[in-house]
């Protein structure tokens, strides 16, 4: 599930916690109800963001082409609307989070259930702290 062996190295000093972290990340992945395409969009996003070298490197999803990757914004017409939507969710959530509202939300429901909402918001947050803690822990080979 993870790109580098590094990080584990670090969660290695608190086992029990890092196997709950891990076994959520395994969940969202094999038995989420988004598409694995979304939240791969959504994981490369918010690395973006963290700058989590680990994470950019990592690929889980075959079919987010380096394009794809390239780009990442909400607005690009090569996602679809929901993408759009996640991706541009997913941006807030990283970037500049009091600035979702209830408009926000109201477009998450124009392309997902509350469940799927719910998962978004759960695998956002997963993601954001699994990118602050390599990042910050330096669990990663990088320039700083």
């Amino acid at each position: 599930m993870l790109s580098s062996a590094l990080p584990v190295q670090v969660w290695a000093h608190r086992p029990e916690v890092a196997e709950g972290w891990l076994a959520a990340l395994e969940a969202m992945h094999l038995r989420g109800l988004l598409p694995g395409r979304l939240k791969e969009l959504v994981r490369l996003k918010i690395a973006s963001i963290t700058r989590c070298k680990a994470c950019q490197l990592g690929r889980k999803d075959d079919s987010v082409s380096e394009d794809d990757i390239a780009c990442l914004a909400y607005d690009d017409p090569r996602f679809g609307p929901a993408e759009q939507a996640a991706l541009h969710y997913a941006t807030l959530f990283a970037a500049d989070y009091m600035s979702i509202d209830d408009a926000m939300f109201d477009t998450l429901k124009r392309h997902f259930t509350i469940p799927e909402i719910v998962e978004l918001n759960m695998f956002c947050a997963l993601m954001l702290a699994g990118g602050r803690m390599t990042y910050v822990q330096q669990a990663y080979e990088a320039d700083r």
